[in-house]
């Protein structure tokens, strides 16, 4: 792995799950040195950051994590309805029945993963990442999966935020459910239904919980 490619990797992380807080200076010096790497790899990696928008230059200051406000959360949704709602009704058109029906009949069992055990839900996230994926593979449209796959970063961002907890989890969990049902049985309009109410579900909780911070 390039040391730029590297540098990137770990500051994307970082950001994402908040181990870089918005708000926090990403000096040149300082970061070279925390990740063993030259000035210049830190450098190109900041510029990819902040194309992503997650990191943004700040005057003086230097580049910072860039912040997440309700008025952003509100923006992502509103894509995020289009483009997912979109996704979901062609991948019911054009995907493999099989594939979902399988991830229907996990997504109904995922309540087993939401569990003390795995406090970070990686398990739960890694399922729902794969419904995401076999949407991505069904839709036959690079471009449109490029567009999800750019937003699913700051998501990601949101939902760490959030701090869903396990009723909010095992809700979810069944809507998710619901979508892969609809496409497995190749409804396109109840598959956008489902996902609409699913995304209008999470918007409540994630404003919910940001508003107490």
């Amino acid at each position: 792995m390039r040391a730029s490619d590297k540098a990137y990797a770990t500051l994307r992380e970082d950001i994402i799950e908040w181990r870089l807080a918005p708000g926090t200076v990403l000096a040149e010096v300082e970061q070279s040195e925390r990740l063993g790497v030259s000035r210049t790899p830190v450098r190109e990696a900041l510029s990819r950051l902040s194309a992503e928008g997650l990191t943004t230059a700040a005057g003086g200051r230097g580049v910072v994590v860039t912040d997440i406000s309700l008025e952003d959360i509100d923006e992502m949704f509103e894509l995020r309805e289009t483009l997912e709602g979109k996704a979901a009704a062609l991948a019911a058109e054009r995907g493999e029945r099989a594939v979902f029906e399988k991830l229907h009949a996990e997504l109904l069992r995922a309540q087993e993963l939401i569990s003390d055990a795995d406090p970070a839900r990686h398990e739960y996230y890694a399922l729902v990442g794969r419904l995401d994926e076999a949407i991505d593979a069904a839709i036959s449209n690079s471009y449109l999966a490029q567009a999800m796959r750019s937003l699913r970063v700051h998501l990601v961002r949101v939902r760490r935020l959030a701090a869903d907890d396990a009723p909010r989890l095992n809700a979810a969990a069944v809507e998710h459910a619901a979508i892969a049902e609809a496409i497995a049985a190749g409804n396109a309009r109840l598959a956008e239904a489902a996902t609409t109410l699913h995304l209008h579900r999470s918007l409540s909780h994630v404003k919910a919980t940001h508003s107490q911070h």
